[in-house]
């Protein structure tokens, strides 16, 4: 069984409009080109900057949502939103919402983990001065295989990608956003040791970069193996690629290395609270 993923680096605007717009302009040309699932940026719709959550920010559907949920009906593929701030009550969520070949929602995740940082000489960020944080390990169905979804910062914590793989997932997926501190360090270790943890194909997608903006996107979205080999991988550019997941190279890695077979159950066990 395989099936084709569509890595969409996207550049953030200030004018959310544009951003949705190029959204579903980019959603309709991989669809032409054969992809089965398009993927987007953590943040795709809104300067990834504390100042701009709450005022960008929607209830769940509102004209983000709905905008993406009719481009996935219209293109006929399943669109990973990125994420993008949810307004609910009091509380702003960093939120990635998945859609069907119809247009439905059969997903939705809440960064479980914020962003709070300070890196001497780097980086300082801290999003729990603005957003909430979710509970919720995400695993969604497709006619493919079940696929985990996470944001940016979940990658850090294997024990989140373990859950999911435990639940079922042969592929996670991570709209992300990292900088240009985390990014050259951290990136590529994070997709490859996820993937090499749990014998599943990792998907990080991050906006394009942009000079201009506070925040600066490492970009280099890319795809791991199960082997832990990196099969595809962009610059900091705005475009996208096609991947194609092969899920029968997901099988043969568990059985020649079975891994998740050996786990000591008997004398560790990993749960949900």
């Amino acid at each position: 069984m395989k099936f084709k993923v569509a890595l969409i680096q996207s550049m953030v605007y200030m004018d959310k409009q544009r951003n949705i717009e190029n959204a579903v302009d980019l959603i309709k040309s991989a669809s032409k080109e054969g992809a089965d699932l398009a993927v987007f940026p953590e943040m795709f719709n809104c300067p990834y900057d504390n100042s701009y959550f709450r005022e960008y920010g929607e209830p769940e559907g509102a004209y983000c949502f709905e905008s993406m949920s009719k481009a996935a009906k219209e293109s006929g593929i399943y669109v990973v939103a990125g994420s993008m701030p949810e307004l609910e009550g009091d509380n702003v969520y960093n939120t990635s919402y998945v859609f069907d070949r119809k247009g439905e929602k059969i997903a939705k995740h809440r960064k479980m983990h914020l962003f709070d940082i300070d890196v001497e000489g780097g980086q300082y960020f801290k999003e729990s001065d603005v957003l909430t944080p979710g509970k919720d390990v995400t695993v969604f169905d497709t006619e493919f295989c079940k696929l985990g979804l996470g944001i940016c910062y979940d990658i850090r914590f294997p024990e989140l990608s373990r859950l999911m793989v435990l639940e079922g997932a042969e592929v996670i997926i991570f709209p992300a956003a990292f900088n240009m501190t985390t990014g050259p360090a951290h990136w590529e270790l994070n997709f490859r040791g996820r993937a090499l943890d749990n014998q599943v194909y990792t998907i990080g997608v991050a906006p394009a970069r942009d000079l201009k903006a506070s925040y600066h996107s490492y970009g280099n979205s890319l795809v791991v193996s199960p082997w832990g080999k990196v099969i595809n991988r962009m610059d900091e550019k705005e475009g996208y690629i096609i991947e194609e997941i092969d899920l029968d190279y997901v099988k043969k890695v568990r059985n020649e290395l079975p891994l998740l077979k050996h786990l000591r159950n008997d004398l560790y066990k990993l749960s949900k609270l």
